[in-house]
């Protein structure tokens, strides 16, 4: 078994040698035998661990993998504490194999840290969406991007929908009334409005846009969608949805907006101060894709003006957000920390789907295709 062992690793050195291929390197990397050092950035749950035995998409939970990994001879660090200067993330960057993040505390994998890396084989985002990696850099060192798709679609759907109603029916300053221990229903009635009949458009109609599609359906509203291509002729059948090719035609025509694109270089910064002039006096934004998506100082202006009535999401750039982020002070609203998709139904679901791709990876095995975001120096399409 050893022989043979070293024969094919001495094939596939041959073989990287005659063809020059970076790819086929990086597939040998993929598979390579022995302990590994993996290096799990989480957020710490303090004295809320002990509440729930499913709690464990944080620092204590360590995704559930710490006895498993470690069975198995790897070498396990959790932490969260990722940026500054001397942080704990930096002084494993030099000899980890594998670096495990969440979009919820990103460790930012920059091309400087990249560059320092010099063991790094492996990227696995739990949850979904990995723009905290410079993907453009790690597609230029070979390296594996990967994440958990679907694992928190219907997470992240759901907490759409409930942002949607919270703007709509103008929840919060009736929740702030009560526990300043005020009564003044004309307060919150004067813009409180049904969601039946308004118009929905949302940007990006992947799987957590075309689930939200769905949910948005027994409500009766008018529904838009705007992507790179047409949904399923069924599904559009199915919700009523109407494909509009240009995002800015579609914009004045929305009493809401979600937003549900991921973040690239073409996306950032999309909505700004000119973008959100063009949107109707008085529009509602539900933004959970990412925060650095929205130009941020446009939006609070947008919102203190009165032309924003209404924002609501969980992202924001960077994260956590500094004490001081505009979004924390801007007038209508209804902002939360990166919670979406990361319910303790999300949490076991990219617990699970990183330990998968970790059992294919020391064992040489592809990933499902769709997990993939940097593959063989390759972006996946979403971030071209």
């Amino acid at each position: 078994m050893a022989m043979a062992m070293k024969q094919v690793a001495c094939s596939a050195v041959k073989a990287v040698t005659n063809s020059g291929s970076s790819s086929l390197l990086t597939r040998q990397l993929h598979a390579s035998p022995g302990s590994k050092k993996i290096v799990g950035v989480f957020y710490k749950a303090n004295e809320y661990f002990t509440k729930n035995p499913n709690f464990v998409g944080c620092v204590e939970g360590a995704l559930g993998l710490r006895q498993w990994l470690e069975s198995k001879g790897h070498q396990y660090i959790v932490t969260d504490d990722k940026d500054g200067a001397d942080c704990e993330l930096d002084k494993h960057i030099p000899d980890l194999h594998v670096l495990i993040s969440t979009p919820f505390h990103p460790a930012y994998v920059t091309a400087e840290r990249i560059k320092k890396a010099k063991n790094l084989q492996l990227l696995l985002t739990a949850g979904i969406g990995s723009d905290h990696v410079d993907l453009k850099a790690a597609a230029e060192a070979g390296l594996t991007v990967a994440e958990v798709t679907g694992s928190n679609v219907v997470s992240v759907a759901e907490d759409e929908l409930m942002r949607i109603l919270i703007l709509v029916r103008n929840f919060l300053p009736g929740y702030h009334q009560v526990i300043t221990g005020d009564w003044n229903v004309a307060g919150i009635a004067y813009r409180a409005y049904d969601l039946e009949g308004k118009t929905v458009g949302t940007i990006g109609a992947g799987r957590i846009g075309k689930l939200l599609l769905q949910r948005l359906k027994p409500f009766n509203c008018n529904l838009l969608y705007h992507d790179r291509v047409k949904i399923d002729p069924e599904l559009e059948k199915q919700t009523g949805a109407k494909f509009e090719e240009d995002l800015d035609a579609m914009l004045p025509k929305c009493d809401i907006i979600v937003v549900n694109t991921p973040l690239t270089e073409k996306t950032r910064g999309m909505f700004n101060k000119d973008r959100i002039a063009k949107m109707k006096k008085g529009v509602l934004i539900v933004n959970n894709a990412r925060g650095a998506i929205m130009d941020t100082q446009a939006v609070a202006d947008a919102c203190s003006s009165g032309h924003i009535a209404g924002y609501s999401g969980d992202v924001w750039f960077p994260q956590p957000a500094p004490k001081d982020h505009p979004w924390r002070y801007m007038p209508n609203q209804a902002m939360t920390p990166h919670i979406s998709g990361t319910t303790i139904d999300a949490q076991l679901r990219y617990a699970a789907g990183v330990k998968d791709m970790l059992e294919r990876y020391f064992k040489g095995e592809e990933f499902p295709a769709q997990n993939y975001i940097v593959k063989e120096g390759e972006l996946a399409p979403q971030y071209r």
